[in-house]
């Protein structure tokens, strides 16, 4: 039992990539627990935003599972953990024996701990797969890829302390951070702003951030509200006016010669890549005046530090690799990347999504992005563990899904919920259904876990330790309160018991607590070797840090590139239009985005009462001029279709929107975008379309009677 005498647990919100740090008031009962600010927190200095406010809200909910249940005849029992665990070793085992490791699939999660993230990827490889992946490859593949392939490392090249610090200009690129990352829109880049910094917002949607920088008595705000899916062709723009006000005027010093000498290849590609490129012709594409994208790139380059910050506005494309691509290429030829305030910065969307990539939860790379056909890296990695790793690339979560019931026969989910999460969503229940074998572990019964074979209740985030990474790289505890219910188990335990019931006491699975498993991950992740749970207290420690006593480093890339060469890598690109585009079927341009109030699939933030007050139910905005042709008054329910299926929602009549273009969200699960959305992939970073589908509306929809509620 608690007691009053309990002093409050400092520990690091769920929710998004800040890593906000955040105080657990414990209660006198399990699971009475009540958010307290942390004033000293190192990233957040004590501020918070809603979602962080309400996060011990969901903590002990209704819905919680505490049982393990498996599924008999099509319904569900309450089950032992013996028996749970029995089944999901032996279905396993007969998957692997009948048809081979890689008829399964694992997926981690971007809201459980690197500890736990580390301990799965592991099992995955360890029976006998790469098929390992998370959900990263719904949001930021694409960054990771390019970042990685043509800097180094995929990650923030800069921390948020330096950008507020430095940064004259703001490049902020499909990303939403008044919204989404509301505490590091507020405590860094407006307060930055209201310092004399300027902002290039780029974005088809006018949205919170768009607001939060139009600040009285200042022009240090443009927004450049684009067509979806024509970021390469402005950004073309961008690169073609700074090359040609360079051959003109080198005075200037819009291009940096010396640094790109140096420290860079490819300029010339690129140059050859835009010969020819007609501006007019690629600003009347964008939907933006050619002046105000010239103006865009003349406050860019005249910077003395400009920042660039990338979201999923640009990732989520058939050609999100190429997006990123062309960001990198601005920030290498003005020179603005290995020095504070500069860079090229994804902001991450899931409180662990960076450490779930760090160690090594994706099917192409182990621990410390350590690519697994890399020989040398692989078998420095089988020295610690003990076993051969696959050297091929396995399939990313999406594959994962498409061949389900072909040649993925099985499935293990820790806090995933793929079914909301992935696109073309009706596809995934049905390709689901034809599973021969799915367990999850989860705290709630989401959509996908309905599916399942096998639930195992696992406990929350407030239940226990850990460590998760944040999106400038910021390694830091999270430290548990309690348990509310004894019958369930930490995610780390489930995972551990699972891999020495397969492989035995000396399998590699059996460990007393994730300090633990965090000493092994430092002997293959060389980024956090430098990193114990001592020394990361409560400041917490920016990857890389490679040796005990380093202090880890803000901003990276000051010397060189962590490329092959020690360059950094230009690379010319060209359009790629959406897969779809409007026709006279489907005449209308589909895109989505979160909400500030709500998070992913909603499994946490539909059930909390204070977030779910604010935004009950989806939504559709609508241009006015839209809605004047469709016939819409604001309010009005009204069908959203595309090629994949259709969902109900209201409408919201708002300039918010470009003429031609209709936004929703994902987080509903009676009227999810994902229904929607398409589900073709890029070709290298396999990260599907979300940001562009054909869709057609429809008018004249009553509302359904008795619509069951969001579970």
């Amino acid at each position: 039992m608690a007691t009053e005498e309990q002093e409050p647990v400092k520990t690091i919100c769920p929710y998004c990539g800040v890593g906000c740090g955040i105080q657990v008031n414990p209660g006198e009962e399990p699971g009475d627990m009540r958010f307290m600010p942390w004033g000293e927190a190192p990233v957040n200095e004590g501020k918070i935003c809603i979602k962080g406010g309400a996060a011990t809200q969901v903590v002990d909910h209704e819905d919680r599972l505490t049982e393990p249940l498996i599924k008999e005849d099509g319904e569900f029992r309450e089950a032992s953990w013996e028996a749970a665990y029995g089944l999901i070793v032996d279905e396993l085992e007969r998957i692997r024996e009948e048809h081979g490791p890689d008829a399964m699939g694992f997926y981690g999660s971007s809201k459980t701990m690197n500890e736990e993230n580390y301990l799965l990827q592991k099992l995955a490889r360890r029976f006998g797969t790469n098929n390992v992946d998370n959900c990263t490859r719904m949001c930021h593949a694409s960054t990771v890829w390019a970042l990685r392939t043509s800097l180094g490392a995929g990650a923030m090249t800069n921390s948020m302390a330096d950008l507020r610090e430095a940064a004259d200009v703001f490049w902020i690129h499909g990303a939403n951070p008044a919204e989404q990352h509301p505490i590091a829109n507020s405590v860094y880049f407006r307060q930055a702003v209201l310092e004399g910094a300027t902002v290039i917002q780029i974005d088809p949607h006018a949205n919170k951030t768009t607001r939060t920088f139009d600040i009285e008595g200042t022009d240090r705000h443009m927004h450049l509200q684009l067509n979806p899916g024509t970021d390469i062709p402005l950004l073309n723009i961008v690169l073609k006016t700074i090359l040609e006000h360079h051959e003109a005027h080198p005075e200037d010093g819009w291009i940096d010669e010396a640094f790109i000498a140096e420290r860079t290849e490819g300029f010339e590609h690129l140059k050859e890549t835009l010969e020819g490129f007609d501006k007019e012709a690629a600003a009347e594409e964008c939907g933006v005046p050619l002046e105000e994208i010239e103006e865009a790139a003349r406050k860019y380059a005249d910077a003395g530090n400009a920042a660039i910050f990338t979201g999923m506005g640009m990732s989520q494309h058939r050609c999100g690799v190429d997006n990123v691509q062309n960001e990198i290429n601005l920030a290498l030829i003005t020179g603005n990347i290995g020095r504070p305030g500069t860079g090229v910065n994804p902001l991450r969307g899931q409180n662990n999504v960076q450490g779930t990539c760090d160690v090594g939860a994706m099917p192409n790379v182990l621990p410390g992005y350590q690519l697994v056909d890399d020989d040398e890296a692989r078998e420095s990695v089988e020295e610690v563990w003990g076993f051969e790793i696959p050297p091929e690339p396995g399939l990313t979560n999406v594959e994962i899904s498409h061949e389900a019931g072909n040649s993925v026969h099985g499935l293990y989910v820790m806090g995933e919920n793929p079914i909301m999460s992935e696109p073309d969503a009706n596809n995934v229940a049905k390709r689901f259904e034809e599973l021969e074998f799915m367990a999850v572990q989860d705290i709630f019964m989401t959509e996908t876990a309905k599916f399942a074979d096998v639930v195992l209740p696992a406990t929350t985030w407030a239940e226990r330790g850990g460590t998760v990474t944040n999106t400038d790289r910021r390694v830091q505890r999270m430290r548990g309160v309690e348990k509310v219910h004894e019958t369930t188990k930490h995610d780390l335990e489930i995972v551990s018991e699972i891999g020495t019931r397969l492989f035995g006491e000396d399998g590699g699975f059996s460990f007393s607590d994730p300090e633990e498993v965090f000493e092994e991950l430092r002997q293959v992740c060389p980024s956090y070797y430098g990193m114990t749970y001592e020394l990361l207290g409560e400041e917490g420690i920016q990857w890389p840090c490679e040796e005990i006593g380093d202090e880890g480093d803000p901003y990276l890339y000051e010397e060189s590139f962590d490329t092959e060469n020690g360059l950094g890598h230009i690379e010319g690109v060209r359009h790629t239009p959406p897969a779809e585009t409007p026709d006279e079927e489907y005449p209308l341009i589909l895109t989505t985005a979160r909400l500030e109030e709500h998070y992913n699939t909603g499994t946490m933030s539909r059930r909390s009462p204070t977030l779910n007050r604010q935004h009950p139910e989806n939504f559709v905005d609508v241009h006015p001029a839209d809605a004047e042709r469709y016939g819409i008054e604001d309010g009005d329910i009204v069908r959203i279709r595309s090629r994949r299926g259709q969902i109900d929602v209201r409408a919201q009549v708002t300039e918010d929107t470009k003429e031609g273009v209709i936004w929703t969200t994902p987080h509903f699960a009676s009227a999810s975008a994902n229904v929607l959305t398409n589900d073709v992939l890029d070709e290298r970073a396999k990260i599907p379309e979300y940001k562009a589908a054909a869709a057609e509306i429809e008018v004249g929809i009553e509302p359904a009677e008795g619509a069951p509620a969001d579970d």
